[in-house]
């Protein structure tokens, strides 16, 4: 090759070359365009960076309100706590302060209903009966609300036989029933459940005694039936029915309908109780009504397994004891009230007994080495933050033997079950019912001595 094509060749490869050049100039300057400069890129680092630090103080804020509200909420919960502790033993200071007195008017009405007296006379002591039985239903369902709200009422949920429960509240109220001309009757079906027996109780009661309430002629039905795996007690009346627009109301506390003729018109509290106790036992509770028809009120709980079967045990024979006066039987009573305690020995020696008393455990234990009681009545809380049950140990151990007692209280929380049991004491509550009184009186003492 010569000079000459050398030089074109050059030249045609120097074209080339500011060909691309140019190029890539131009596609430089295009990308300069669209990006920013290095030093708006260094506005925008220092823009981001500021915002990232105020968000960050902003979330360390956060966070710390956050702990502070978590805070506050745990000396609320404990505040709460606190509080609901305070209630309980409020309710039980007041349940017993309340019943005490109402307590002792019973028994001297009982009392002075054993006397010989005109139609008149026992007329009046009926009706002051019914009064104070009234008031106590009324102050028992008060306590009742305020310990469910209280959260203070834990169910002991169980296994058994639904008939017993319900059968025994229809015969309770079958009598009230028939003076009105109402029927009540019960078809059992011989299914166990699992509920508590003493709430679902207090249910099934008010369910009844709702019907009867505000029925005046026909009757009351309780039947029940099975549905998935749970058992629905079932509450049939023939009342006037309940209008569409009032059947969430009459849950409420001091809501009443129209009464029965002879029903009573109630306090608007017993509906009140069975959707709270309802809730409490997760047992859900249901209505359907018909306008001049009547109403189906049902309470909704678990099947349960019936126990295998046991070779039935031969009942034994109730002793003279138990079936017969209490003359002559040897009772001592420890209680703090003076009232309560005059009148509950008014009653024993009315019934025949010898009664020795006293309102502490060390003058019991006196009383007791003079002349040994065949059984003690003890109340719960005696002066000086003494215990009946205290009490009844020490009478024991001054006469060297397990006399049989009797735990008598207001307070109706399962810690006064406890401690009647591990004091080997049977439980009667307050108000004492005289029948039951005696009953379980003469139980006591029917028993074998050791």
């Amino acid at each position: 090759m010569t000079d000459t094509e050398d030089i074109e060749e050059l030249k045609r490869e120097i074209a080339k070359l500011k060909k691309i050049n140019a190029k890539l100039i131009s596609r430089v300057e295009r990308s300069y365009d669209q990006q920013p400069s290095a030093y708006a890129l260094f506005e925008t680092a220092i823009a981001l960076d500021n915002q990232v630090r105020r968000r960050t103080q902003e979330v360390q804020q956060a966070l710390r309100s956050i702990e502070r509200a978590n805070e506050d909420l745990r000396r609320a919960k404990e505040q709460a706590e606190a509080a609901n502790l305070l209630k309980s033993s409020v309710l039980t200071s007041i349940s017993h302060d309340l019943l005490q007195p109402l307590n002792a008017a019973r028994l001297a009405l009982s009392t002075l209903g054993s006397f010989e007296m005109g139609g008149d006379e026992t007329g009046l002591i009926d009706q002051a009966d019914r009064s104070l039985a009234t008031l106590e239903e009324l102050l028992r369902t008060l306590l009742d609300l305020s310990k469910l709200d209280a959260g203070v009422m834990t169910p002991d949920m169980r296994a058994f036989p639904i008939d017993d429960l319900v059968a025994s509240l229809v015969k309770e109220q079958a009598q009230g029933a028939a003076k009105r001309g109402l029927k009540l009757r019960h078809f059992g079906a011989g299914r166990w459940v699992t509920s508590d027996p003493l709430l679902l109780r207090r249910v099934v009661q008010n369910l009844i005694a709702n019907g009867l309430r505000y029925t005046r002629r026909g009757g009351v039905l309780v039947g029940g039936r099975a549905r998935a795996g749970r058992w629905t007690v079932e509450v049939w009346d023939t009342g006037p029915g309940i209008p569409e627009e009032r059947r969430e109301a009459i849950f409420q506390e001091f809501q009443r309908g129209e009464a029965g003729e002879h029903g009573g018109q109630g306090f608007g509290l017993g509906l009140a109780i069975v959707r709270r106790l309802g809730l409490a036992l997760e047992h859900p509770i249901d209505l359907s009504s018909r306008i001049g028809k009547g109403s189906m009120f049902s309470v909704s709980l678990p099947l349960a397994e019936p126990p295998k079967a046991q070779p039935a045990a031969r009942p034994a024979e109730p002793s003279l004891a138990a079936r017969g006066p209490l003359n002559n039987a040897r009772v001592l009573v420890i209680e703090n009230d003076a009232a309560v305690l005059s009148a509950m020995a008014a009653l024993l020696r009315r019934w025949g007994c010898e009664v020795e008393t006293a309102p502490s455990g060390d003058e019991a234990a006196e009383a007791a080495r003079r002349q040994t009681p065949q059984a003690i009545i003890a109340d719960l809380h005696l002066d000086h933050f003494e215990r009946g049950a205290l009490a009844v140990a020490k009478v024991r151990r001054a006469v060297g033997a397990p006399t049989p007692a009797m735990l008598v209280t207001a307070d109706h929380s399962d810690t006064a079950a406890r401690e009647a049991e591990e004091a080997q004491m049977t439980l009667l509550r307050k108000p004492v019912r005289p029948a039951e009184l005696r009953s379980l009186l003469s139980y006591l003492l029917s028993q074998p001595r050791a």
